[in-house]
């Protein structure tokens, strides 16, 4: 870690303490969450699977991303409202100190002999609307701490800190879901508390450009930003193929069987798997803040979703760990490809005063395809197995990117990601 803090002195992003501050809150948060759903997931498949089979036990699972989505279903227009609307450091702050709670109630929870599956389900619904609220509000804020012409790295750094925790994160819940899950989740909470520390820092700080409030009416600010996203059709495309692709493709629902019961490896091996896809999105990342896409990016994007589907057709079919682990670390690096191409469309392209509406949009369709693309793999797992499941979706976002390249023409022809000038 020091070797990271060094190099990126020598980042221009960086050099403000603001930006500087939200990126480690985010990159703390991130190896928290990915700890504690290691940490849920394997209690949950553990719990389920001494009365129900390995199909029943993985839907079980499933719905543990469906009730962190509900509620971020409900609330993404408010969320996105509230952003442009109140202080996006103080609603990280408090979606932080949310996240704490969320936390402790997990590990007393685990503490349990024989814990109870309902009130896991109930504290991950409280833990969606956190997220719910700090999407927007996080991903809407970096424009206020960077210059306009140094947003594509900052944006770029951004994903770079996620890809990081969520290498690291899986690493730690494995190691110490070894032990219990309960320690995996007091180190989440501590993680969470140190982020808001972090946080507490950044409220403090004057910005260099502060969002102008708006007196509008919630229902008139919600039906504005709804109707901006309609007519950036170039935006609406981006967020949408991922949407729909990692909906389909999204194999993280059924790590836990296939290190369980088709590669008969342990929770640590679990984790592994987890960390394998961060791990290739992380290293792609990286190459991406340092040389960013210059030209061809919507080709770019939708050349990354169909090798995404093939890695994880690959991965469907894979019976040995290491190959398994290269093809989901393939499927990471060409995730992040369409995640950089996204986040910098959302971000330049959608004016300050709707891009907490506009990134609660994006937040909910991300949300969407990890979250209920769980519960849709859960789902498939059900009535295809756990093998059919993967395969399916690794066709599914394969078929989806033929899909995009006709309805949203102007997305395959997009080159070039530039900022405006003002």
């Amino acid at each position: 870690m020091p070797s990271l803090f060094s190099f990126m002195r020598f980042q221009s992003v960086f050099r403000h303490r603001a930006y500087a501050m939200m990126w480690i809150g985010r990159l703390l948060t991130t190896i928290g969450s990915l700890t504690q759903s290691v940490a849920i997931g394997w209690s949950v498949y553990s719990i389920a699977r001494q009365t129900h089979d390995e199909q029943q036990s993985m839907f079980l699972v499933g719905m543990i991303g469906l009730a962190q989505f509900l509620p971020m279903f409900a609330l993404a227009l408010i969320a996105g409202e509230t952003a442009d609307r109140y202080d996006r450091r103080k609603i990280l702050f408090c979606c932080g100190a949310l996240q704490v709670s969320c936390a402790a109630a997990f590990t007393l929870l685990s503490l349990q002999a024989h814990p109870p599956l309902m009130p896991i389900f109930v504290v991950a619904g409280f833990f969606g609307i956190g997220r719910a609220f700090s999407m927007p509000a996080g991903a809407s804020l970096v424009p206020l701490l960077v210059p306009i012409d140094e947003l594509p790295k900052a944006i770029a750094w951004n994903t770079f800190s996620v890809q990081s925790g969520m290498i690291l994160g899986p690493w730690v819940g494995g190691v110490l879901c070894e032990l219990t899950p309960a320690y995996a989740n007091a180190t989440a909470c501590a993680l969470f508390l140190l982020a808001c520390a972090a946080w507490v820092v950044l409220v403090k700080m004057p910005l260099k450009v502060k969002a102008k409030q708006s007196d509008a009416s919630r229902l008139t600010m919600i039906r504005e930003g709804l109707s901006h996203l309609w007519r950036s059709k170039i935006v609406l495309g981006a967020i949408s193929l991922d949407l729909f692709a990692v909906l389909l493709g999204g194999v993280t629902a059924l790590l836990p069987a296939y290190a369980k019961d088709i590669l008969f490896t342990g929770p640590e091996g679990f984790g592994h798997l987890r960390a394998s896809f961060a791990a290739g999105a992380g290293c792609l990342t990286l190459c991406l803040a340092l040389r960013p896409i210059k030209r061809h990016a919507g080709k770019w994007m939708m050349g990354g979703v169909m090798l995404y589907g093939l890695a994880t057709l690959c991965f469907a079919f894979s019976r040995e760990m290491r190959l398994s682990m290269l093809a989901l670390a393939v499927a990471g690096a060409a995730d992040s490809i369409s995640v950089f191409v996204r986040q910098n469309l959302v971000q330049i392209i959608t004016p300050d005063a709707m891009r907490g509406r506009v990134s609660a949009v994006s937040g909910l369709f991300i949300s969407a395809s990890n979250e209920l693309g769980e519960f849709e793999s859960g789902v498939a797992a059900r009535f295809l197995g756990i093998v059919g499941s993967a395969v399916f979706g690794g066709a599914g976002s394969i078929v989806v990117t033929g899909l995009w390249a006709k309805i949203f023409p102007a997305l395959r022809k997009a080159d070039r990601l530039i900022p405006p000038v003002n």
